[in-house]
């Protein structure tokens, strides 16, 4: 089978590897859609595990059933997740997901940019759901990373009535923004340094967008009746998005750090003004089976537009362009590979 295997981020080479068995609880997946993560091109994280085969924000065809499944058949459409939690141990029973240690030594066989991709038993059983058919594979793709974005904004209280800002509007920010919007929350203030991600913003739900490099503070009182944000979620790991957020935020309020910094980074905390204003910091990362479950049914019951979110669509040996789309940013929104094309 093909494969799109990452040595960097400008090296991206289309390879052959040869397709894998489904043994015992494993399920083998034709891959139809999988998108690219802003995660795919973070080279601190992923250079040291190259050359490996990324791509876990999938949807596809079940192609072929191990022994003892009996919750899938082949040719059950299915999006599933890299990484699943144990759901057993003390973490995990106090909704502590993230910091599971099975959660992180869980994957797929090879990755989701690749034809086929084998899902380990634990994958099946935890995080792999059945696609409605009125859903389409780019739509399913879209599920993980909504996962994530559940979770965070369910950790942070976002509730109707509540006031919220997003920092940075990439694919990320966007997700937010949609997600606060259907939840009822708002007014809803978004932040880039991009003229072309604030348009997008805007579109998907946003009630008034400031540049990134104006003050953000003032922008975001000016969207909020006067008040700064009762949410804040930083969609970006720069330091400045970090000091504005805790400029932005209302006395009482959550700062939500979803997004990751390069390791050694550090962040001079205002210790007395967190204090003094009752600031909660939130962080959030991967999405529990119960937030990909509702994920993917907000996308099938239409409550977020994803379908629209899709800028461009590429072949498996046009995996390595999508990376360079996804880093410069400019006007991608997301990109999804089609490794059957």
């Amino acid at each position: 089978m093909r494969v799109a295997v990452y040595y960097d981020n400008r090296d991206v080479r289309l390879e052959e590897r040869p397709r894998p068995k489904a043994g015992p609880g494993e399920l083998l997946v034709r891959i139809e859609a999988s998108g690219v993560c802003g995660s795919d091109v973070m080279e601190w994280y992923r250079l040291p595990r190259a050359p490996i085969v990324l791509g876990h924000e999938v949807a596809g065809v079940v192609e072929e059933v191990g022994e003892g499944v009996t919750r899938f058949a082949a040719g059950d459409r299915v999006v599933t997740t890299h990484h699943v939690p144990c759901n057993a141990c003390r973490y995990c029973l106090t909704d502590r997901h993230s910091v599971c240690d099975t959660l992180r030594t869980t994957r797929f066989d090879p990755g989701g940019f690749s034809e086929y991709v084998l899902l380990p038993a634990i994958n099946v059983e935890r995080g792999t759901f059945h696609l409605p058919d009125h859903v389409s594979y780019e739509e399913g793709s879209f599920v993980e990373p909504l996962a994530c974005v559940v979770r965070a904004q369910r950790l942070a209280g976002i509730a109707p009535g509540r006031s919220v800002a997003v920092l940075g509007s990439g694919i990320s920010g966007i997700l937010h923004i949609q997600l606060v919007r259907a939840l009822g929350a708002g007014p809803i203030v978004a932040t880039d340094i991009s003229d072309h991600r604030l348009e997008s913003a805007r579109r998907y739900g946003a009630d008034h967008a400031v540049r990134a490099d104006a003050d953000v503070p003032a922008g975001v009182r000016e969207g909020n009746a006067g008040r700064l944000a009762d949410v804040v979620i930083v969609c970006t790991g720069a330091l400045p998005a970090i000091d504005q957020a805790f400029r932005s935020v209302d006395r009482g309020g959550t700062v939500v750090l979803y997004a990751p910094a390069d390791p050694g980074i550090t962040y001079d905390f205002p210790l007395l003004d967190i204090w003094e204003n009752g600031t909660n910091i939130v962080h959030s990362y991967a999405g529990p089976p119960a937030d990909m479950r509702l994920a993917l049914d907000l996308i099938a019951a239409g409550r977020l537009d994803v379908a629209s979110m899709v800028t461009h669509r590429l072949g498996l040996a046009e995996t390595g362009v999508g990376f360079g789309l996804v880093i410069e940013g400019g006007d991608s929104l997301k990109v999804i590979v089609e490794p059957q094309r």
